[in-house]
């Protein structure tokens, strides 16, 4: 009789529910790679963000773009090695004008972030509206676009980053700097826009999104408000990994003068003028490059954590 009331007491609590977001934030939990990932990338945000502030308070030198206090170049010579015994006060050394290259790499670090996640957003932009009108109208609009989008595919990209930055560049470093948020956005929203038009054909043909055609809910606020939250999955890890690879070609344009303009700098215009140095001075090469590779390295891995989090074959883990 106790059991039995026992087993009712039970039946009549209610049971905890769960999301697609919840299990999938469980799941990422257990990748230890994602997590790593993830880390490693707050650690350099956040490095990138106070680090230049903190260097300064606690050193007294000003470590700008262009050295302006004459204590930074005199306080040590140039090109000091990275020897934390002889010197902590530049544990990374100078370059051959006396920068610190612990704050320049930290000072890069925002631009080719920045870079990587405003050029990121510009394609996730694009690629949504593209694709999620072509999977919801289909037929003749849908044929239309995703032939524009084949052709678009055909065009090398890195060619036409190249021609956007060599004819619209500017003078201005920070012109040029918006004009390559711009021009890595939009020759990055092709597998974006093809994502977002497969999950939405696979979508409208949901009870949800039938019974707001038939109460007369405009297809505007069907797409945004039913679809678009939808197909977030898919389009949150393709974003995650986009990420990386917006980084990576904003260093090679950097890496041969077409990018970041100084006095601003990135990781791949450290790594240009480090290479002119290496034979001699190769941790001005050697700094930059590790860092931004550890950089893509976590990033990838938390875009792979991503993926297995969210895939639907992997809800029964």
């Amino acid at each position: 009789m106790a059991a039995r009331s026992t087993s009712a007491a039970s039946a009549d609590v209610p049971v905890a529910g769960t999301s697609l977001w919840k299990d999938a934030f469980r799941r990422l939990r257990r990748n230890r790679l994602a997590v790593f990932g993830f880390v490693v990338v707050c650690i350099i945000v956040l490095a990138s963000a106070v680090g230049p502030f903190i260097i300064e308070h606690t050193t007294g030198f000003t470590y700008d773009y262009i050295p302006t206090d004459p204590a930074l170049v005199t306080s040590l010579p140039p090109f000091t090695a990275p020897d934390g015994s002889f010197s902590w006060v530049h544990p990374m050394g100078t370059d051959d004008a006396g920068r610190d290259i612990l704050a320049r790499v930290l000072l890069g670090g925002r631009i080719s972030l920045m870079v990587g996640v405003i050029s990121t957003l510009v394609s996730l932009v694009i690629g949504l509206a593209v694709g999620a009108t072509a999977g919801y109208v289909g037929g003749k609009v849908d044929e239309a676009i995703m032939r524009a989008v084949d052709v678009l595919y055909s065009i090398p990209y890195m060619m036409v980053v190249i021609v956007l930055l060599a004819f619209f560049g500017g003078r201005s470093p920070i012109g040029q700097l918006v004009l390559l948020f711009v021009a890595l956005g939009a020759v990055s929203w092709l597998t974006m826009a093809r994502i977002v038009r497969g999950q939405v054909m696979s979508l409208k043909a949901q009870e949800f999104v039938l019974a707001a055609r038939a109460t007369g809910v405009p297809a505007s606020k069907i797409i945004l408000r039913h679809l678009v939250p939808n197909a977030l999955g898919p389009v949150v890890v393709y974003a995650t990994l986009t990420i990386p690879s917006v980084m990576l070609l904003e260093s090679f344009l950097s890496f041969l003068g077409l990018g970041v303009q100084a006095p601003l700098a990135s990781w791949g215009s450290l790594a240009a003028d480090g290479i002119q140095n290496l034979a001699v001075f190769p941790w001005q090469l050697i700094c930059p490059g590790l860092t931004m590779a550890v950089t893509l390295f976590s990033l990838n891995f938390l875009g792979d954590g991503l993926r297995d989090a969210l895939d639907p074959q992997m809800r029964k883990g």
